[in-house]
């Protein structure tokens, strides 16, 4: 459980600092696909970068109660699927449709 927990910290940290760039603009981290049809991209980067802070925010959390074992599948199962919904919010908000 402890590995699950270092890996899960780490990835946290990865996407988080991704987050915060994409947040203050750096679009370009994010695949051009998926910006295709994007005319607002200063909204698309915030909301884009709220998204996976969550996602981070998330897998943080869930590596921190890995050490206490029991809810730390939960969390992380529960805030990957608002993340991933919120992505897909996103998308369909900016790009006009998720692909």
């Amino acid at each position: 459980m402890i590995l699950y927990a270092i890996i899960l910290l780490l990835s946290a940290l990865l996407c988080g600092v991704l987050a915060v760039r994409i947040y203050q603009g750096k679009t370009e981290l994010i695949h051009d696909y998926h910006q295709k049809n994007v005319k607002d991209l200063e909204g698309y980067g915030k909301a884009f970068g709220k998204a996976l802070g969550f996602m981070a925010a998330a897998m943080a959390v869930s590596g921190l109660l890995a050490f206490a074992v029991v809810p730390a599948v939960i969390v992380l199962v529960a805030g990957l699927t608002v993340g991933i919904l919120m992505l897909v919010a996103v998308q369909k908000k900016y790009n006009g449709g998720v692909f």
